[in-house]
């Protein structure tokens, strides 16, 4: 549910969405075939650490967000790094966060795929 209003909200402002899914392998699967820009994984996949989801975006050099009720402190040594926005949270920080991670992509040379 939560996802599907996160994709709505981000079709409403304009981004184009490239694929949700709620299981990790089917993330993995999604990076390795889908051409975006960026992401916002939860850290918790269906019980499950995105960890691995994680390190494959950051292999492909694909800016990420890590969207979480745990803490920052608690997820640190999971996702090093990472961008990160603790739920509950309001739209605009979300918004906020995808568009900053996009710009700084940009900045830094990264080629443009789709959106998100």
């Amino acid at each position: 549910m939560i996802a599907m209003n996160l994709e709505d909200l981000l079709v409403e402002q304009g981004f184009e969405i490239a694929g949700v899914v709620g299981k990790l392998e089917k993330a993995l699967a999604l990076i390795e075939t889908a051409a975006c820009d960026a992401a916002i994984i939860d850290a918790n996949l269906a019980g499950v650490s995105a960890s691995p989801a994680a390190t494959a975006l950051a292999a492909r050099g694909l800016p990420f967000i890590i969207m979480s009720g745990y803490s920052r402190e608690q997820l640190h040594a999971k996702f090093p790094g990472a961008r990160f926005i603790q739920k509950p949270c309001r739209p605009e920080q979300i918004i906020q966060a995808l568009s900053a991670q996009l710009l700084n992509a940009k900045n830094i040379g990264n080629p443009s795929r789709s959106d998100c």
